[in-house]
């Protein structure tokens, strides 16, 4: 049956799900007698009747009841409440070895030490009379204290050497062919529906640590008949590799043996073997290179922190310790730190650390994962070596949340070290800079920068919230400053408010937190933004780029504004420079390559533009952007009707969005369909009923109606200080005005001049 939250079976008060499978669902749940929480699993409704099932479901309880080890998963208790049958365990926190996998291998010191764990707990359940039978890594759990536990003992077979009630060997056996276990860790003899024993479980084991080793699966083949004829008759591919001792492979291919008799002869014999690997010095020798062997590390990556809580409101916390380690590791000298935009675009996915170090061109990587529970957090980070594929450095962290600065600079002292970089005290005190004391403003300044990377209306807004509970706890902290500024700038820069309400507030929030720490480079970058496209400062602009660029070289965003201001300067070869680097620094980023192509647009480069606008497009099909910028390019240069799919395409990826209404409405007016283009403009005017509009949208369709409205309506947008109209300096849209004595006012009002003319452009 499914429970509901606050139900009770027997003394066990249910507090949330936890997870369901074929053969039970299991709840977080609290014992009111001790007053501690544990699992319970209960048999599912469809099952109860079902006496094979609730035989298996006892026999579990039975087999694990019998066992009492550090390696296999406790049970507490079972019972029936009014007909629902169900099994108390202890509750663990942490992930499967499915999960940590994810697609790759395990540094092999781990992968060997989780083995032993295994191969402890079995010769314990051996012993006592219990064959797992079910081995694969969904059923080894890592625990978030670093311990490793065996689950699901549901197709155990259990023939206990003495027993109270009688049970026999007939009693738990299984008919004969009849095949148990999952395709690829099974043994031949399981294949073969044969007897399963102890050796059984040794060969399942062999077959995890292979995939642990390399990443992939020892038997895995198209179709589940090929697999297991692999399984029966073909050996694992070879495993080949310089990081550790060639006896491993050897002590896997032993496990993997075809017969059980030729295999370890016991899962004691198995974990001894491999105590002995980790403990013969040419081994521990080939695990990571001295210093003195290995070349130095100069590139390094931080991939997003694993949200291990199971509450996805919990997301903001891995992101804010990434985050936050790619700030401090960024002060190091000589060592160049992938930017956040770069690696985030991995947050979730299965990864293959080498090829993430060849796409991000980096020497090593950090990983991580973090679980915060109630006042408890717990994070472990990884360093590996990609080069030499080796892990330099592992460490876990069990901690009160309000040691989370503590835990953080101690992971960047030891990466630090481990990399054997030689600092001075000046960078040792950088690195483990805080900009607040206050643990609650902390974590609320990580929820506002959680939100506003999200870059939606509400998720910007939700950004603003937090970061203004941050600073009312600590009016001194810095970043908190900025991210308020940099959340009232982005309302502003993409019209979703109007600039004249939101650029003060963002000017006066970056000036605060500049007084506090002037080298704080997303700050200066966005203060350039506000400078340049709201106050028409086009001189402390540029100083605001040139500064954020000079603390942080390598972060995109500084010169992917610095771009849209030399292109508005008529700058084009300057601006082209600088979206080029960025776009270099973030390849994957379709914004970045997108700025390359809506530069070239502004400098009548329009195939050029094209090409870049389709490479960005391969990167994101859905971004929006570029599809209309593609549009804009294929506009200006004759192509009207190419630009209208493009404009309708961009329309149907943002719906409501004022900017791609714009553009059809212009494409349809310069092709003549004036009606179609007047009621674009009442579109828009509805529109602005409901949300902000910026005027020089509805100005940029008059553009091929009427050159009065235009003008009126441009003015109008001067007024609001719209950020997008500096642009009509240089668009192709304003060609046949350049020497109309208002669009020269205009350019005057905007602090721009005459400085750009149709030759100049062209």
């Amino acid at each position: 049956m499914a429970l509901t939250v606050g139900a009770h079976l027997g003394p066990y008060q249910i507090l949330a799900p936890l997870g369901a499978g074929g053969m039970g669902e299991v709840y977080r749940a609290r014992d009111s007698r001790l007053d501690r929480e544990v699992a319970v699993k209960v048999l599912p409704e469809h099952l109860a009747r079902d006496a094979a099932a609730l035989a298996r479901f006892e026999r579990e309880a039975r087999a694990v009841a019998a066992l009492s080890h550090p390696n296999i998963l406790a049970v507490y208790d079972v019972g029936v409440e009014q007909g629902t049958s169900y099994v108390v365990m202890e509750l663990l926190e942490g992930e499967t070895l499915r999960t940590r996998l994810g697609g790759a291998e395990l540094a092999w010191r781990k992968a060997v030490e989780t083995t032993i764990a295994v191969a402890d707990g079995l010769a314990e359940a051996h012993a006592k009379g219990v064959t797992h039978r079910d081995l694969k890594p969904e059923n080894i759990f890592l625990t978030s204290d670093g311990r490793v536990k065996i689950l699901d003992f549901g197709l155990a077979r259990y023939e206990p050497r003495q027993s109270s009630s009688g049970a026999t060997a007939a009693e738990t056996a299984t008919e004969p062919g009849t095949v148990l276990g999952t395709l690829g860790y099974m043994s031949p003899e399981q294949v073969r529906g044969e007897r399963a024993e102890a050796a059984s479980d040794i060969f399942s084991l062999g077959s995890i640590l292979y995939e642990m080793i390399s990443g992939r699966r020892a038997f895995a083949r198209a179709t589940p008949v090929e697999t297991m004829t692999a399984i029966l008759r073909e050996e694992p591919p070879e495993i080949s590799s310089k990081q550790f001792s060639p006896e491993l492979p050897r002590l896997i291919a032993h496990c993997l043996e075809k017969q059980p008799a030729q295999r370890f002869h016991s899962a004691h014999d198995l974990a001894y073997a491999l105590r002995s690997l980790l403990s013969t010095p040419s081994t521990i020798a080939k695990a990571a290179p001295a210093p003195r062997q290995r070349k130095a590390i100069d590139s390094l990556a931080v991939l997003p922190f694993a949200n291990l809580s199971g509450d996805p409101d919990a997301e903001y916390l891995g992101e804010g310790i990434t985050e936050n380690l790619i700030n401090s590791l960024s002060e190091l000298p000589k060592l160049r730190v992938a930017p956040r935009s770069r690696v985030f675009r991995y947050k979730g996915r299965q990864l293959d650390p080498r090829k993430v170090g060849r796409e991000l061109k980096v020497r090593a990587i950090v990983t991580g994962r973090v679980m915060h529970r109630g006042d408890t957090l717990n994070v472990r980070a990884e360093l590996e070596d990609l080069e030499a594929e080796a892990q330099l450095w592992g460490q876990q962290y069990n901690r009160q949340f309000a040691d989370i600065f503590a835990v953080q600079e101690e992971i960047a002292r030891e990466i630090a070290d481990a990399l054997r970089l030689r600092l001075t005290g000046e960078e040792r005190k950088r690195l483990a800079k805080r900009h607040t004391e206050n643990t609650e403003a902390y974590q609320s300044y990580l929820k506002g920068r959680f939100h506003w990377n999200r870059r939606t209306p509400e998720s910007i807004r939700k950004g603003i919230e937090h970061f203004q509970q941050a600073i009312a706890l600590d009016p001194a902290f810095a970043p908190a400053h900025a991210g308020l500024g940099g959340c009232f700038s982005l309302l502003g820069f993409y019209s979703m408010e109007p600039a004249k309400e939101v650029f003060p507030r963002a000017k006066a929030a970056l000036r605060r937190a500049l007084e506090m720490d002037d080298r704080l480079a997303e700050a200066h970058a966005v203060l350039g933004l506000a400078a340049s496209f709201f106050d028409w400062d086009w001189t402390t602009g540029e100083k605001e780029f040139r500064r954020a660029i000079e603390i942080d070289p390598d972060n995109s965003l500084p010169r992917y504004y610095y771009a849209m201001h030399l292109s508005v300067l008529g700058r084009f070869e300057e601006a082209l420079q600088q979206a080029k680097r960025a776009e270099a620094l973030d390849p994957l980023s379709p914004a970045m390559s997108s700025g390359t192509g809506f530069s070239l647009v502004h400098a009548r480069r329009y195939e050029e533009a094209i090409a870049q606008l389709r490479k960005c497009l391969d990167l994101d099909p859905n971004f929006y952007l570029g599809r209309g910028w593609l549009g804009l390019a294929y506009h200006y240069s004759g192509q009207l009707q190419e630009a209208i799919s493009e404009y309708q395409t961009a329309l149907a990826l943002a719906p409501g969005n004022p900017a791609p209404m714009a553009w059809m409405g212009h494409a349809h007016a310069m092709a003549g369909d004036r009606q179609q283009a007047l009621k674009t403009i009442e579109e828009l005017r509805a529109l602005s009923a409901r949300q902000h509009v910026s005027s020089d949208l509805i100005a940029m369709v008059y553009a091929g109606l009427d050159p009065d409205e235009m003008f009126a309506w441009l003015d109008k947008a001067c007024e609001e200080r719209s950020v997008l109209l500096p642009f009509v300096a240089v668009s192709p849209m304003a060609d046949p005005y350049r020497a109309d004595p208002r669009y020269q006012e205009l350019l005057r009002r905007m602090g721009l001049g005459p400085m750009l003319s149709v030759d100049s452009a062209s």
